[in-house]
C-alpha cells in the first residue's frame, strides 16, 4: 500500500511515518520543505504551504491512501487581521482541494485528523462528547475543522472516494510542547500550583494510542465514511493530571487547593478566562464508536504515555 501523509515531519506525522515505515509500507510525505526528522526510507515531496491552489500531482502519484495531518493549529492570541478567513483559507479550502485532486487521482480513502473543536470547547460533568453528536464549533479553528468536514463528506458521495474522520482531543506524547511541556517545567522546578482541588474531568489521547487509531483507519473496512472519536478511555481532572504527570517526572506535584471559584474570578478579571476553562472545565470524549465498530483499544495506558512523554522532556533538557 502506498500512502500520502501531509504534515509528517510535525507532532503526530513524524511518529505516523515513523510507524508506518517501519510496516514496510511505501510512504509519501508531503512536505513544506525537505526535512531531516523524516527517515531516509520515506520518500519527501515538497509541495509548500496548505493552500487553495496547492499542487499535489506529484505527491499523489500511485497513491492507495491519503493521512492528512497537515493544518493551520489552533493560536492561542492570533494576529491575523481575519482569523476565521485564515483557518478557512487553509484547514477547509486547502484540505478540499487536497481531497478533489486526490479523488481524481485514484486515492481509495482520505483519512482526515479532525479535532474535538468540531464538537464545541465543553461539556458536562459526566456528559461526554460523542461521534454523532451535533457539530458546536465555537472558535475559527473548529468552524474551519468542521467545514472541512462537511465538505468531504460531499465529496466522498460524489465521487466513490471513503472518507475517515478522527476527532482527537488533546494529544500528549515525546516531544510535546505548549501548555502540556509547561505544566511538565513547573512541576520539574518544585513551583507550588493552586490546582489542587480541581473535580473537572478531560479526556486526552497518547500519541501512541492515535497513530495505532490512524493506522487502525487505513484499511478496515467499517472505517469508511465514519467520524470517530478518541482518547485513552480513562479522564483525568487537572489535579490528577499534574499528580500524575508528577509521578511520570520523580517529582511530586506540589499542589496547593485554593477554592475553583476564586480562581475562576481572578482569571476572568485578568482576560485569561479561556485558560480557566482548560485548567477546570470538563471535556470528556466517548471513543466508544471507535471501540466497538473497529474493535479498537488503547495500546498504551494513561501512565505509560506520561512515562515516555516525561523521559523524553527530561532527556531533551538535558542536551
Amino acid at each position: 500500500m502506498k500512502l500520502l501523509v501531509t504534515g509528517a515531519s510535525g507532532f503526530v506525522g513524524s511518529a505516523l511515518s515513523r510507524s508506518l515505515d517501519v510496516q514496510r509500507n511505501r510512504v509519501v510525505a508531503g512536505v513544506r520543505e525537505r526535512s531531516l526528522k523524516l527517515s531516509s526510507g520515506i520518500m519527501q515531496v515538497p509541495v509548500g504551504d496548505l493552500l487553495p491552489d496547492t499542487n499535489w500531482s506529484d505527491a499523489l502519484l500511485g497513491v492507495d491512501v491519503v493521512v492528512h495531518l497537515a493544518a493551520r493549529v489552533h493560536i492561542m492570541q492570533d494576529v491575523a487581521a481575519d482569523p476565521l478567513a485564515e483557518f478557512r483559507r487553509v484547514n477547509a479550502y486547502g484540505t478540499l482541494n487536497l481531497a478533489r485532486q486526490a479523488a481524481s487521482a485514484g486515492v481509495r480513502r482520505f483519512v482526515f485528523v479532525s479535532s474535538v473543536k468540531v464538537n464545541g470547547e465543553s461539556t458536562l460533568l459526566g456528559h461526554p462528547f460523542s461521534a454523532d453528536d451535533e457539530p458546536d464549533p465555537q472558535d475559527p479553528y473548529g468552524n474551519s475543522k468542521h467545514e472541512a468536514e462537511v465538505g468531504l463528506r460531499k465529496l466522498a458521495l460524489s465521487t466513490g472516494m471513503e472518507v475517515v474522520i478522527i476527532r482527537p482531543p488533546l494529544v500528549y506524547g515525546p516531544g510535546v510542547k505548549a501548555n502540556f511541556a509547561s505544566m511538565m517545567a513547573w512541576l520539574l522546578r518544585g513551583i507550588p500550583l493552586p490546582l489542587g482541588a480541581v473535580h473537572n474531568k478531560r479526556s486526552f489521547v497518547a500519541l501512541d494510542n492515535l497513530v495505532d487509531l490512524i493506522v487502525t483507519c487505513l484499511e478496515h473496512p467499517a472505517a469508511a465514511n465514519q467520524t470517530v472519536l478518541v482518547s485513552d478511555g480513562e479522564d483525568l481532572s487537572t489535579t490528577e493530571l499534574l499528580q500524575r504527570i508528577g509521578c511520570a517526572l520523580g517529582k511530586p506535584a506540589r499542589l496547593v487547593p485554593v477554592p475553583v471559584g476564586v480562581m475562576v474570578v481572578a482569571a476572568n478579571l485578568l482576560g485569561k478566562g479561556d485558560v480557566a476553562q482548560r485548567l477546570f472545565g470538563s471535556l470528556q470524549v466517548d471513543s466508544s464508536k471507535a471501540r466497538d465498530l473497529l474493535g479498537w483499544t488503547p495500546v498504551v495506558s494513561v501512565d505509560e504515555a506520561l512515562r515516555k512523554t516525561a523521559e523524553a522532556f527530561m532527556a531533551s533538557r538535558k542536551k
